[in-house]
């Protein structure tokens, strides 16, 4: 179970792109559909051999993992079907020094959406450990195999480590600091220098007051399996700031939060960026009109499509198929091309889209809006199918030599090999 989890961490830190959304829970006919899909797939497909370099490796990770982001950025921006999409209301904020805002609610909401004035007195803070400034070139602790235990919710993770003849106070931090951050468990470790002085940092990644304990996490050696004393020496066991909650005012309401990212009344997600200037200034949180909202949406679809035709682009390499992948994408474009020639945009050499700012809003307010719209809805879908169909086989843009055609005159049973090379590259990646 630990080996899968650090798998897990290597995976999340190296190659996934970007936060998890809702889009990336399933249900379980939806589990059933890409089960059933991935049947297909295998059934008639050869044996083959793929290239396993460490880039045509990425590539499939990474090109699988920008197909999910844009897949999920699609789904968010109304809903899964096509009379959905691009539907999402827009939210804006006043004062973006502030607080940004998005709109998370229903977007087929049909009452009337609050608006909230919110003051932020003050943020969401970390809980920091600071170490004690040691001589960096020299050593107290004599050499033997040390441990110390840090516990996070009740979940405890033990570290150990060696000191040896030649470590110095620096060397041993720097250890310290990469075991740590290695790990994945939510805490950022730093060395701190001055002069000829070093010392750890330990930041958690959560913010806030924790409920019913004294401190987000703990480090000590009381109960190690090896040798104590690297804790109190090193000085990382006390908590040199707590962790606090943001106190806001909304609407005149005295609140208080963990986080400086939230949901507010199931309808907006608020990320606070900043304290109010002055006592009682608040931003107002509202949404935009229609028009608008449809502008932001098809503008952050064109956003999200370049950066994966982007990312395509510049991961060239010999056994990549990536151009086959750009003729790809390029041809689901320019089946929309005289409706994007409308909106002032353009298809770039490599697929991408260049925009004219000034002829995209004319041609939203225009009487032609309604068919620019209904376009850019059947690209949105199009695209939305094609990263389903790149999530389901990422190893069809990696060179491979085929080994074996099944006998077509044969019933043929599935089998799991066609998405086993890609499972088994996440493992082979950490290893």
């Amino acid at each position: 179970m630990l080996a899968l989890s650090s798998v897990y961490n290597h995976y999340r830190t190296t190659y996934a792109q970007g936060a998890i959304t809702k889009y990336d829970a399933h249900k379980k006919s939806e589990l059933r559909d890409i089960y059933n899909s991935i049947i297909r797939l295998n059934k008639e497909s050869p044996l083959y051999l793929p290239d396993t370099s460490k880039r045509s490796q990425a590539f499939a990770i990474g090109i699988k993992e920008s197909a999910r982001g844009l897949h999920n950025v699609i789904a968010s921006l109304g809903g899964l079907s096509e009379n959905e999409l691009l539907n999402k209301k827009a939210a804006y904020s006043t004062n973006e020094d502030i607080l940004t805002a998005q709109y998370v609610g229903d977007a087929n909401r049909e009452d009337e959406i609050p608006s909230f004035d919110v003051e932020v007195r003050s943020l969401a803070s970390p809980q920091v450990n600071f170490g004690s400034f040691l001589p960096s070139d020299s050593m107290q602790l004599p050499t033997g195999t040390y441990s110390f235990d840090v516990n996070i919710h009740n979940t405890k993770y033990e570290f150990q480590y060696n000191i040896t003849d030649g470590d110095t106070n620096l060397s041993i931090q720097e250890k310290l600091v990469r075991l740590i951050k290695g790990a994945g468990i939510g805490i950022d470790a730093t060395v701190e220098t001055d002069g000829n002085l070093s010392a750890i940092r330990l930041v958690s990644s959560n913010t806030g007051s924790p409920l019913g304990r004294p401190s987000l996490f703990t480090v000590s050696d009381t109960h190690s399996s090896m040798e104590p004393g690297s804790v109190g020496y090193f000085g990382i066991g006390q908590v040199t700031r707590p962790s606090s909650n943001a106190e806001l005012i909304i609407n005149g309401l005295e609140q208080s939060v963990p986080s400086n990212r939230f949901i507010l009344d199931k309808t907006y997600e608020l990320t606070l960026n900043g304290i109010s200037p002055v006592e009682g200034q608040t931003a107002t949180v509202s949404v935009k009109d229609d028009m608008a909202s449809l502008q932001e949406n098809i503008g952050r679809l064109v956003k999200e499509y370049n950066s994966f035709i982007n990312y395509a682009f510049q991961s060239s390499g010999r056994r990549i198929k990536n151009t086959d992948l750009l003729k790809e994408m390029k041809g689901i474009a320019s089946q929309y091309e005289e409706g994007f020639d409308h909106m002032g945009l353009r298809i770039e050499e490599n697929g991408s889209l260049g925009s004219n700012q000034s002829s995209f809003v004319r041609s939203m307010e225009d009487g032609e809006a309604k068919q620019t719209i209904s376009m850019m809805r059947g690209f949105a879908d199009s695209l939305f199918h094609k990263t389903i169909q790149i999530s389901l086989d990422p190893m069809q843009y990696v060179e491979k030599r085929i080994v074996a055609y099944k006998n077509p005159a044969k019933i043929h049973f599935a089998t799991p090999y066609i998405t086993s090379p890609y499972t088994g590259m996440l493992f082979n990646s950490y290893c």
